[in-house]
């Protein structure tokens, strides 16, 4: 028996001899270095008891050492389980309570406060920085570089990643090797990658997108990546005529266009701009074909299905389009138990090798967002115009996306009613031309009482994760609601649409 996603990705790397990862200090690290480190990291988790099956949990900053954890979790049979780094303490608290790691890797300064949490519930802790240093990385200097990864079949768990709905508590979207592998093939041989593709990776590695898309394609293809921390237009600006591809978030795309240095003769030598995770505005697919000659190639996923829908490689990249269903995918978009014809607006449905195996500890909601015969329902409304391709046009669930993070609302709903002057709160979702879409958030005054905003935004930012912060307020009298009592979150959206536009 084989363990089939490290085969695909990691096992290659020993045999290989490039280079493999670019970093921005100009360091170069070749792949049988990297393959090496992958070895002494499983060999490391084995030595601090880490088991087939256990879950690691891993809230550190990007890295090379990083990204090798994720091998070596997958290696030794284990269940990589990343955070965002923004999460604070007392949101990490819920995750480590929830997925029960065995074993919990987090940056030096984080861990006096992080300790007794994963004391807590079982957890022990080690400590990786940005640098590579720390007491994980001292274990596993000590080990062999020879490694035999631990025997798994394709249905087995490779990562557990959490996702926001708009209700209740974050969900641990459960993926198996195959769900993993069969996505990366798939985009791999959709896009085009090969072994002469240099990829230009500015995104977090705790991500969907940075991590099972970009990182996985890569790896795949024998390619090599320019791994940055993150985006600094600077740095990506100047480093774009080594790359080949790019993938990002539209923030990405909208800060590059405000820099003059992004021209046709900059960008003449690439190959792919890929864009996802959050709305891309046709305003910014049309202004970037302009600037650049290069049409951003659009793309839609969710953390359950990994990637689902793209605009061709070859073929009409439609601007405010995520194009068409992957091969081996189904897309369908139902309204009232059936599909809907084309330029009519339903939910859409994913089914295929890509889709999760459910959600963690969570049987009740794996059972109302996955059918039995294999369809996820993703909450996302869409139409398909006559040539097939699907337009996002928002969310059944009232998810927001900002600078390609999920937020959802109830959680900083639920911080905000509890503020002094506070009567109650919705938070919503609106345009951004930066970051897709802003957290904004309106308050229903107490009677006789005003809220204190420089007090409440000094109580999200010591409860909530940046991401999560509303980038502006509203004081009204009242919230609007229906003949229900229900808040009428549309009608929020339609008064202050304008609210972030130039």
């Amino acid at each position: 028996m084989t363990n089939p996603l490290y085969d695909m990705l990691f096992a290659p790397l020993g045999h290989a001899d490039r280079p493999l990862l670019h970093l921005a200090d100009g360091r170069q690290i070749g792949a049988a270095d990297f393959a090496a480190l992958v070895s002494r990291l499983g060999n490391g988790l084995r030595a601090a008891g880490v088991l087939p099956g256990d879950r690691v949990a891993v809230q550190v900053a990007k890295s090379p050492e990083a990204l090798a954890l994720y091998g070596a979790t997958v290696g030794v049979g284990a269940v990589f389980l990343p955070l965002n780094t923004a999460y604070t303490a007392a949101e990490v608290d819920y995750f480590v309570g929830n997925a029960k790691p065995r074993l919990f890797v987090c940056d030096p300064k984080a861990a006096a406060a992080l300790t007794p949490i994963c004391a807590a519930h079982g957890a022990d802790i080690l400590c990786l920085a940005a640098d590579g240093s720390g007491s994980l990385a001292d274990l596993a200097e000590g080990q062999e570089a020879a490694f035999e990864p631990t025997a798994r079949r394709g249905q087995d768990l490779a990562a557990i990643l959490y996702t926001s709905g708009t209700t209740g508590r974050s969900k641990g979207a459960m993926l198996s090797h195959d769900n993993l592998m069969s996505n990366a093939q798939v985009l791999a041989r959709l896009w085009q990658f090969t072994d002469r593709d240099v990829l230009l990776h500015a995104l977090p590695i705790y991500h969907t997108h940075g991590l099972f898309v970009a990182s996985n394609v890569s790896l795949l293809t024998g390619g090599q990546m320019i791994f940055l921390p993150g985006f600094d237009a600077d740095q990506v600006l100047s480093l774009l005529p080594r790359a080949t591809a790019m993938m990002g978030v539209p923030t990405f795309y909208t800060r590059l266009l405000d820099d003059p240095r992004l021209t046709r003769d900059l960008t003449g030598h690439m190959r792919l701009f890929i864009s996802g995770s959050a709305p891309l505005l046709s305003e910014t697919h049309l202004a970037f074909e302009a600037r650049t000659g290069q049409r951003i190639l659009e793309r839609y996923g969710m953390t359950e299905t990994n990637m689902t829908l793209s605009n061709p490689y070859d073929g009409p990249r439609k601007a405010g389009t995520v194009g068409l269903p992957l091969p081996g995918v189904e897309v369908r978009i139902m309204a009232q138990g059936a599909e809907v014809t084309d330029g009519d607006i339903g939910v859409i449905e994913v089914r295929g090798p890509n889709v999760f195996q459910g959600y963690w500890q969570m049987p009740d909601k794996t059972a109302e967002d996955l059918r039995p015969d294999g369809w996820f329902i993703t909450g996302d409304l869409a139409c398909r115009d006559a040539d097939g391709y699907v337009t996002i046009v928002g969310r059944a669930k009232d998810l927001i996306i900002t600078g390609g993070f999920n937020v959802y609302p109830k959680e900083v709903e639920d911080l905000l009613d509890i503020q002094p002057g506070v009567l109650e709160s919705a938070v919503i979702g609106l345009p951004h031309p930066d970051f897709g879409e802003a957290v904004f958030a309106v308050l229903a005054r107490q009677k006789d009482a005003e809220p204190d905003l420089d007090a409440l935004r000094l109580a999200v930012t010591q409860s909530l994760a940046k991401f999560k912060h509303p980038k502006g307020y509203a004081v009204l009298d009242s919230l609007p609601r229906n003949a229900m009592g229900k808040v009428q979150k549309a009608e929020l959206r339609k008064t202050f649409a304008d609210r972030f536009r130039a």
